[in-house]
């Protein structure tokens, strides 16, 4: 997450959508008083300014919204350019697993990754009961209860949703690539029938309201 009060925006960074890329390119314009939570130099170099906020939620690289209540007024928070990526869940999905097979840390779903083949990942209960509960508007619901979001922008139409972004800051940004996975570029030869239809259902809403589909274009 950046919060810059000096451009007026905040940036919410969902989970394998591409954020770390978007966040180094906002950090390489950063200004002086702008907030990082993250994992960038940058960003650990700035962790020291949120070390005593006390807020509603953990304030780290993918707080949403509701977490950030006390680092910021609702006031305030009111008055920001939010903005986040969204990506096909699909392919999310197949991202996320090879990340979670590279990783070591203690948690159910690096275990799940680490034992179960993509298909029975994919249709694992725990692992859909969380997309389920995590759609793209929880991240960006205030802790009021509101929905506040000035751009969706979908990963794979970045030039055509990023529009707003650019005319709220004044600039374009490049995007480096970052955090590349070792994988097939086209999620769908990962997928049997059946673990495709459980990660369309529980991802349902994003998928309606960001018309993404399982296919070519998707």
């Amino acid at each position: 997450m950046i919060l810059s009060r000096g451009r007026g925006y905040v940036f919410v960074h969902i989970p394998k959508t591409g954020g770390t890329a978007l966040a180094l390119a906002l950090e390489g314009r950063a200004m002086k008083d702008d907030i990082l939570l993250g994992d960038t130099p940058k960003a650990r170099r700035r962790r020291h300014r949120v070390k005593d906020v006390a807020s509603r939620g953990r304030l780290w690289k993918h707080s949403t919204l509701r977490d950030i209540d006390g680092l910021v007024t609702g006031e305030e928070l009111a008055g920001l350019f939010a903005f986040t990526l969204v990506r096909n869940p699909w392919d999310r999905m197949v991202s996320y697993y090879h990340w979670l097979r590279a990783q070591a840390f203690d948690h159910p779903a690096v275990a799940r990754a680490r034992r179960l083949e993509f298909a029975d990942f994919a249709t694992d209960a725990m692992i859909l009961a969380s997309l389920r509960a995590t759609p793209a508007a929880s991240y960006m619901t205030r802790a009021d209860g509101v929905e506040h979001c000035a751009a969706y922008i979908r990963l794979e139409h970045f030039e055509t949703d990023a529009a707003p972004l650019w005319a709220h800051l004044g600039f374009r940004l490049e995007l480096p690539i970052e955090n590349v996975s070792q994988r097939e570029r086209d999620y769908r030869g990962y997928y049997t029938d059946a673990a495709a239809e459980a990660v369309g259902r529980a991802c349902a809403a994003d998928v309606a309201r960001f018309s993404y589909g399982f296919g070519p274009g998707g």
